[in-house]
């Protein structure tokens, strides 16, 4: 008798109209919500990138990096606050009381806070690191023992790629000590040896002549390469010293290309690079003569 009455009400709930087309408002709504998220998110992700370009035009402006970690910045803040107001519109959807969720977070929260003061410090440090425009995404940096470029910039984390595709995250509150290398222009220094029989006086004026048009042919260098005289007397060499100017993170190309060049064009002159030999000698059978190889 209890099974027929229980079957008859389960099938009364399940043919229930009402309770379809309840359903099937809720799941509208909530497909409307997703929808209106995904387009204000887009939309108001292009609307940020529209409106820091322009900004940049401004007499004031910003610099690149500077604008990317904005952009990065007010993205990744416009996603959270559509997101959370997502959820909250879906749970009202399914009649879900937020007034009081809110005030039973805003309770829980209060006691979460306590025990989260680490995340409490990322957020302020990561708030400084952005106000104070210490580095920005697309620099070299150097944080803590994790050399590469800024990928992205957050209130809680900083991501860094390195040279070999390591990505690291760094808790902003543990970055205690940052070295920047995007923001001055670097400084590379190239030097020549050549033999102690060749004439310093013509090998200063060949490099003098190389130098010359230099900015033409290097564009990452900032003005025209120094030559700051003999830097140092080797067992084998006199060593010629290079100073030169290049755009931030281009001193090592430079400083490649030009060791290449000036090679080239002092063996064009003539002039001798000295490198190590090695004598071998040779002592023939019976006390005969000796022959050196090199």
């Amino acid at each position: 008798m209890n099974f027929n009455r229980m079957w008859e009400r389960t099938v009364e709930f399940v043919v229930n109209e009402a309770l379809w087309i309840s359903v099937g408002m809720a799941m509208l709504k909530i497909l409307v919500i997703l929808v209106l998220m995904a387009i204000v998110v887009k939309v108001g992700k292009k609307a940020i990138e529209r409106v820091m370009v322009l900004r940049s035009k401004t007499p004031i402006g910003y610099t690149e990096r500077r604008q990317n970690t904005l952009i990065k910045l007010l993205q990744n803040g416009l996603t959270y606050i559509v997101y959370f107001a997502g959820v909250l519109a879906i749970l009202s959807a399914v009649s879900i009381n937020v007034v009081g969720l809110l005030a039973g977070a805003g309770i829980a929260g209060l006691a979460i806070g306590f025990g989260a003061q680490s995340l409490v410090k990322d957020i302020i440090t990561g708030f400084f690191i952005i106000f104070e425009d210490q580095f920005g995404v697309g620099d070299t940096v150097m944080i803590n023992q994790s050399n590469g470029t800024v990928q992205e910039i957050g209130l809680r984390t900083t991501k860094i790629k390195t040279y070999t595709g390591e990505l690291h995250i760094i808790p902003n509150g543990n970055i205690s000590e940052v070295i920047n290398y995007s923001v001055y222009n670097s400084l590379i220094m190239v030097d020549v040896s050549v033999a102690y029989e060749s004439d310093v006086d013509e090998v200063e004026r060949l490099i003098n002549v190389f130098l010359d048009g230099a900015e033409e042919k290097y564009p990452e260098l900032v003005k025209r390469p120094d030559l700051l005289g003999v830097q140092a007397l080797g067992t084998s060499d006199v060593v010629m010293r290079i100073a030169a100017e290049t755009l931030p993170m281009n001193h090592f190309k430079v400083g490649r290309m030009i060791r290449r060049d000036i090679k080239r064009f002092l063996e064009e002159h003539n002039i001798e690079i000295p490198y190590q030999k090695m004598v071998v000698f040779e002592q023939k059978a019976g006390g005969g003569s000796t022959n050196a190889t090199k």
